[in-house]
């Protein structure tokens, strides 16, 4: 493997997919459980929305034939022969011509009804007689049986993320429980002599754990579940223990810090030293994020991520969250806005760049404006509202140039 002979995002990907076949198992959940999480099968409806006809208004059902011509001048003169009410089973027919039940809102139909007259164009003129004052058209008001979803309907399709709305409609067609992918088990590890952990008061010198939580909290984001082993210093055989152990409990690995070439990173002299081991990349053509290390660990991968947080962050995103998508049958989309870049910004050709930014709205037209600053500041990916991601071998943005952005 050549230190730093990078690789393209796309050539990343490549070798991923090449290298590994992450497939996720499934299991089957109450929905009540079900938010968030990814479909490992089609899903298809057990009964059909509604199940019965139903009023859209509150009125009289009638056969529209008998209010053909009917209006204020000469209204059709009409039986009413009872009521049926939200939640009540229709029991009355509609046998002869003339006749008309009330029925609310949400109320089911009777037999032999096909419209419905809404109540402010009619006059009760007693107990047994309706004034219908206007004309009706076939299925006027009325939702039939199937209108929403049809029995047997493919209704959420495999690789789909269930929103609430999901969960509405699963409800709603008689559906308890679906299959799901389970939540694979990703273990986060953060290296660093210099590292304390965040509850601790750093002395000059030491910082505090940023990663283990960022990265941590980016993997449950992304339906999995996290170990965090905490920070480990740069001493190869508790870092060795602690990757040896997190492998055997583990489907993936994060770990930040050492991925350089220094006297103290480990991470490589780690990952060599492990039977069934191979490294795959190290070196990524993307700003920030560079030494990025892949390798392929008894048949599991294992992302060895830069030490600066914002730098963990961007490779999390480009090339990690790919990796566990695919192993859902997931596709995220996500839609970009499109605004005016406010500023002319420099990057070198060769290596995408995933710059942060602000939106703002100004007179209705977006303006994006860039966050610039320093590495291993890890304020401003908090701050930022969007980003922007510059290919490889464009040389920047103009100021003027109507881009697109995404929001974080």
């Amino acid at each position: 493997m050549d230190l730093f002979k990078v690789a393209t995002i796309e050539q990343v990907k490549d070798i991923i997919n090449d290298n590994f076949q992450f497939k996720v198992q499934e299991e089957t959940i109450a929905i009540e459980e079900a938010l968030d999480r990814i479909t490992s099968s089609e899903i298809f409806s057990q009964d059909s929305l509604p199940h019965f006809n139903r009023s859209t208004v509150d009125g009289y059902a009638v056969n529209s034939r008998d209010t053909y011509g009917a209006s204020e001048t000469i209204p059709s003169i009409m039986n009413l022969n009872g009521e049926i009410l939200m939640g009540m089973e229709a029991t009355q027919n509609l046998d002869f011509p003339g006749e008309c039940t009330y029925v609310s809102t949400g109320a089911m139909l009777p037999d032999g009804a096909d419209g419905v007259v809404m109540i402010e164009y009619t006059d009760l003129l007693d107990q047994n007689t309706v004034l219908v004052k206007t004309s009706v058209a076939p299925l006027e008001n009325v939702v039939q049986i199937g209108d929403d979803v049809f029995e047997g309907e493919l209704i959420i399709n495999k690789g789909q993320k269930l929103n609430s709305y999901h969960l509405g409609l699963l409800s709603g067609v008689g559906i308890k429980e679906v299959k799901v992918y389970k939540k694979p088990m990703v273990g986060v590890i953060s290296t660093g002599d210099e590292i304390v952990a965040h509850e601790k008061q750093p002395r000059k010198g030491e910082i505090r754990d940023v990663n283990s939580i960022l990265l941590s909290s980016m993997v449950k984001e992304n339906f999995c579940s996290v170990i965090n082993y905490g920070v480990i210093s740069d001493e190869f055989n508790l870092l060795r223990d602690k990757v040896e152990n997190a492998l055997k409990q583990c489907d993936l690995l994060l770990i930040s810090g050492g991925t350089s070439v220094g006297k103290k990173d480990q991470t490589i002299k780690v990952i060599n030293s492990i039977e069934n081991s191979k490294f795959l990349i190290h070196g990524v053509a993307l700003k920030p994020g560079k030494p990025t290390i892949i390798a392929k660990v008894n048949e599991k991968a294992v992302f060895g991520l830069p030490g600066h947080p914002l730098a963990a962050a961007v490779v999390f995103n480009r090339i990690v969250k790919d990796y566990i998508y695919k192993g859902f049958n997931y596709k995220e989309n996500k839609y970009p806005l499109k605004g005016e870049f406010k500023i002319n910004y420099h990057k070198a050709k060769g290596r995408e760049e995933f710059l942060l930014v602000n939106i703002n709205n100004v007179n209705g037209k977006l303006e994006i404006q860039p966050i610039l600053t320093k590495s291993g500041i890890i304020s401003s990916i908090a701050k930022a509202q969007g980003y922007v991601i510059i290919e490889m071998n464009k040389e920047g943005l103009k100021e003027g140039e109507i881009i697109e952005v995404y929001t974080l």
